[in-house]
């Protein structure tokens, strides 16, 4: 049942989502907006390429953490009972409004990032233990392959085999909603994948040659 909690629930996720973490940190402190330079992406990713570790981290830690709290809100809202369907449905509604926030924030003109930091942080509200898992898989992929993309699409594309598999779930819509996050990751990540086959993507570690 739709009620007037559950819209602000819905509106409140949406407008942490777009706070546009990259741009106002890049305008702020370096006088410029991240989207114009690298990738032209408004993540945490271009923002340590272009700006540096001591912006990006920031950048990343505070995009996660839209993620997080818009997933949450429900909760802190007491929309639905601890525990219920409906409170995992409210969490997963308000977590999708929270990427989509970052994805398109009103606060930048619709023009933000990939959403991966802020999806991580939805996932890490719905189930921290499997998604500290896949943390762990982006990690060990990336220093293998030296490519955050690819790190980014493995850890996005085991997120629902795990659930299915490993961290079994009675929620159905959270089987559905994992499997629609993988589909999503590798949708925003195509011209990394187009990149990848030409040998053309740019390694975020670079391997040190022998």
């Amino acid at each position: 049942m739709i009620t007037s909690l559950t819209i602000l629930a819905v509106v409140l996720a949406y407008i942490a989502g777009s706070i546009p973490t990259a741009v106002w940190a890049g305008k702020v402190f370096h006088g410029i907006d991240v989207r114009e330079h690298g990738s032209g992406n408004a993540g945490a990713t271009n923002t340590i390429r272009v700006l540096g570790w001591k912006t990006g981290i920031p950048v990343l830690i505070i995009d996660l953490a839209k993620g997080w709290l818009g997933a949450s809100l429900p909760a802190f809202l007491n929309a639905a009972p601890e525990g219920s369907s409906e409170l995992t449905a409210l969490k997963i509604i308000c977590g999708m409004a929270a990427i989509i926030g970052h994805v398109f924030p009103l606060l930048a003109g619709f023009r933000g990032g990939k959403g991966v930091a802020t999806t991580f942080g939805v996932l890490l509200a719905l189930h921290p233990a499997l998604t500290l898992t896949c943390a762990g898989i982006f990690l060990v992929v990336l220093l293998l392959s030296g490519y955050v993309s690819l790190g980014s699409m493995a850890a996005g594309v085991m997120f629902p085999v795990l659930l299915l598999t490993l961290f079994q779930t009675p929620s159905l819509l959270l089987k559905i909603f994992s499997v629609l996050v993988a589909i999503a990751i590798l949708l925003t990540h195509a011209k990394n994948i187009r990149r990848l086959k030409k040998g053309e993507e740019k390694r975020f570690i670079r391997k040190r040659k022998k």
